[in-house]
């Protein structure tokens, strides 16, 4: 029960970086480029973290099959659900307002509703993975995951708030949100140690592709275009850097 509770405290940590950026985005006038700037750094910092902790942890015990298919059911997964959450108006929650825009409670109904589960959406597979790295490792949590999700999530808070702000949607409801989400983050993690505590490795380890997988679809529906509106060409660079920080973490 000790190692599960350590388990949900690492993802409380790693999803109180949602508040952080929340309160950023929500309270600072952030400029829309050092918004993008810091989300394509995330993007790069959680590309390497699922590369060099997750996926080549899940090929070392479950060989390159069961990941391979684990990785493709969890983009899958993720993409039908944010499909799905996009009819409902949460198509753009990660956009800060400028180009694109978060509707109203007014212009979609039940909008506000789809954010909320959209960034639920977002941030379980990250949490889990944070569990889940505490079963696969030497007895401790991967401290370059929790890095990883917690930078990553700043930017995530920070863009999603501000465009909630535009939206017109009242600080009670942001907070409240990203509140729950700290909170399901920390549920996530635990979640992800218990239940996968007593299964096999090679198990453990294609759970571990799933979480993955929809960690990369996540980056890649929700993240880089938001990077992109501001970033242009200088989008790869700036993913490029997060990535080898990360990368030069996880080999320290």
């Amino acid at each position: 029960m000790t190692d599960a509770l350590v388990a949900g405290g690492w993802g409380l940590l790693a999803g109180s970086a949602l508040l952080v950026g929340a309160a950023l985005g929500y309270l600072v006038r952030v400029p829309q480029r050092v918004i993008a700037y810091v989300m394509a750094f995330g993007a790069g910092v959680l590309l390497s973290a699922v590369s060099f902790e997750l996926l080549d942890e899940a090929h070392k015990e479950a060989g390159l099959l069961p990941t391979a298919v684990g990785t493709l059911l969890g983009a899958a997964a993720y993409t039908a659900g944010n499909v799905w959450l996009a009819r409902g108006g949460a198509r753009h929650r990660k956009r800060s307002g400028h180009r694109e825009q978060q509707p109203s409670e007014a212009q979609h109904a039940g909008s506000g509703s789809a954010l909320a589960l959209g960034a639920l959406l977002d941030g379980v597979p990250e949490s889990a993975a944070i569990g889940m790295s505490l079963i696969s490792g030497s007895g401790a949590v991967s401290l370059v995951t929790v890095a990883a999700v917690f930078i990553s999530n700043v930017p995530e808070g920070l863009s999603s708030s501000a465009g909630m702000r535009a939206a017109g949607r009242g600080a009670r409801y942001v907070f409240g949100v990203w509140g729950s989400i700290a909170a399901a983050s920390a549920l996530s993690a635990l979640l992800g140690y218990v239940v996968l505590g007593d299964m096999s490795p090679a198990v453990v380890a294609t759970v571990t592709a799933v979480a993955a997988g929809a960690i990369l679809a996540m980056v890649g529906d929700t993240m880089i275009p938001e990077a992109y509106e501001e970033t242009r060409l200088a989008l790869g660079l700036i993913v490029a850097s997060g990535f080898l920080i990360s990368f030069g973490l996880s080999h320290l």
